[in-house]
């Protein structure tokens, strides 16, 4: 069974830094893209960041320039490293693993974290 883990929310002022971790496990052949989704409340989810496995990145306009995107593929872990945070950046934050191919499967699944809060007080 195929899990991933988020950890590393919590709450920071406005201005402050905090960091995300995903760690996905189970038998893993690969995955394509590793990345991070938030949802605030009353609003729907969206794209926060996302990294293929050649490393190539892709941010939201709200975001670029104050978050970063890393992933380890060799330990299926993919990191979000938020700074200049702000209460609007205020959510849940879930991590997803998409075209993620198991040992002794054909079919690339999606796979979704149960989610980390992060709070940004003003």
């Amino acid at each position: 069974q195929v899990q991933l883990v988020e950890s590393g929310g919590g709450l920071v002022q406005a201005g402050g830094s905090l960091r995300l971790s995903c760690a996905a496990s189970g038998r893993i052949v690969s995955i394509g893209v590793m990345g991070w989704f938030r949802q605030a409340p009353g609003k729907q989810r969206e794209l926060v960041a996302s990294i293929t496995g050649g490393d190539t990145t892709t941010f939201a306009d709200s975001v670029e320039g104050r978050f970063s995107i890393s992933r380890d593929n060799a330990k299926n872990t993919v990191l979000l490293q938020m700074n200049r945070l702000k209460p609007e950046d205020t959510a849940v934050y879930y991590c997803n693993a998409d075209r993620l191919l198991e040992i002794g499967s054909y079919r690339e699944m999606n796979y979704w974290g149960k989610g980390t809060l992060v709070t940004v007080s003003s």
